[in-house]
């Protein structure tokens, strides 16, 4: 038998290639597939956007290394981009880009913890973030968050598990898989409880140019004095400009946590793809409007559900925001992983259960609704409301 890196080894194998085995076994009896599963986003990139990638790509400009922080221009736009939106002074010296916003966790987490730390997180919990640190050797730590309070991580219970040594909070918002949103006062008090107990806080924020608002800050952690030896910003620009497939996401940090993921990106990849980061420094800017036009439409994609919902009273949503809701299915004891897979079988609605989030998610089911358009939501109704378990 071969050996492996038992810390990946024990690891269950990527999550989402089995739902989507569930989906290809669906057989179109009750009409087309509803894929809630994977978040992505339901509308094609702007056609700018795909010249500029097809031209930045053809360019003998962008064929050899660059710089391992990122493109000079495109950190310098992204900048821009946060201190507006913030109202604080970042500068690109504040700015590392990454091949996807799994890669700025891995290289944040990394920069400041080591095998044997531990990192805390919330549970439910985004699985790719838990399985990094797991396979780093990290230990992960939970702090709980209650249906009842919708999902939202509690400063008591953050501070209760909090205690020296504890090198990182992991936090999402908005949230993925509950698409809670964490407010900007709550986020500021679990920031000073972390900042007292020596803890760096790590937001990661892919889903923020979804929420509904774009004149609002998310937070004011950046306006904090001394924000930069005690926070983590991580970004992605995938959803916001539908190019998953180019991995491309940011890191806002001090310039002395940028110094080290530059060591670690050195040996991860060197530099992100340096062709999409041209495209994408061009679009921040051009495609403003756009990007506010496809905030509208996912803010009307979740008052679809939030309506559809409303309508299934066995079937409760516990939180919903930007790209996601969380959903209490209604049978009682049965796994949400069986519930899942039967629905995506048998009613041909794919989502993801949420036993795949911790331990204690089996009542839950994740929709990733930005997948689909108003229409194909509505029609989630008819699907939910008849839908039986063969034998329950």
């Amino acid at each position: 038998m071969p050996h492996f890196n038992r810390l990946v080894e024990k690891l269950s194998p990527p999550p989402v290639p089995s739902v989507l085995a569930w989906a290809r076994a669906y057989d179109g009896a009750k009409a087309p597939l509803i894929d809630l599963s994977q978040a992505v986003p339901g509308y094609p990139a702007h056609p700018d956007m795909l010249r500029w990638l097809g031209e930045a790509a053809a360019s003998p400009a962008y064929t050899g290394y660059g710089a391992i922080e990122g493109e000079p221009e495109l950190r310098s736009a992204y900048a821009d981009q946060v201190a507006t939106l913030y109202g604080a002074p970042i500068a690109a010296e504040n700015i590392h880009i990454t091949s996807g916003c799994n890669q700025a966790f891995i290289c944040a987490a990394m920069a400041i913890a080591g095998a044997g730390d531990t990192v805390l997180m919330t549970n439910p919990y985004y699985f790719n973030q838990e399985t990094t640190l797991a396979m780093l050797g990290i230990n992960v730590e939970l702090a709980p968050c209650d249906a009842g309070a919708g999902f939202l991580p509690e400063v008591d219970t953050i501070a209760s598990a909090l205690r020296p040594g504890v090198r990182a909070l992991a936090l999402v918002s908005p949230n993925n898989p509950t698409g809670a949103v964490y407010p900007a006062d709550l986020l500021q008090r679990i920031y000073e409880v972390c900042r007292a107990n020596r803890t760096w806080l790590i937001l990661d924020e892919t889903y923020r140019d979804f929420l509904p608002d774009a004149t609002v800050a998310p937070h004011r952690l950046l306006q904090t004095k001394g924000w930069q030896e005690g926070f983590i910003g991580l970004y992605s620009f995938s959803k916001s400009f539908c190019i998953p497939g180019h991995r491309l996401g940011a890191i806002t940090a001090g310039p002395a946590v940028v110094e080290q993921v530059t060591k670690i990106m050195d040996n991860l990849q060197i530099c992100a793809p340096r062709s999409a980061q041209a495209a994408v420094a061009k679009a921040i800017p051009a495609l403003a409007d756009w990007r506010l036009a496809n905030r509208a439409e996912i803010t009307a994609r979740a008052n679809a559900l939030k309506e559809v919902m409303g309508r299934l009273p066995q079937w409760k949503l516990q939180a919903i925001g930007a790209y996601f809701a969380y959903v209490r299915h209604p049978f009682r004891d049965i796994d949400s992983q069986f519930v899942a897979e039967k629905l995506a079988k048998l009613a041909g609605v794919v989502c993801l259960p949420g036993d795949y989030f911790g331990a204690g998610q089996e009542s839950y089911l994740r929709f990733a609704f930005a997948n689909a358009d108003v229409p194909t939501i509505q029609k989630l109704e008819e699907r939910l409301a008849g839908f039986e378990l063969p034998g329950i």
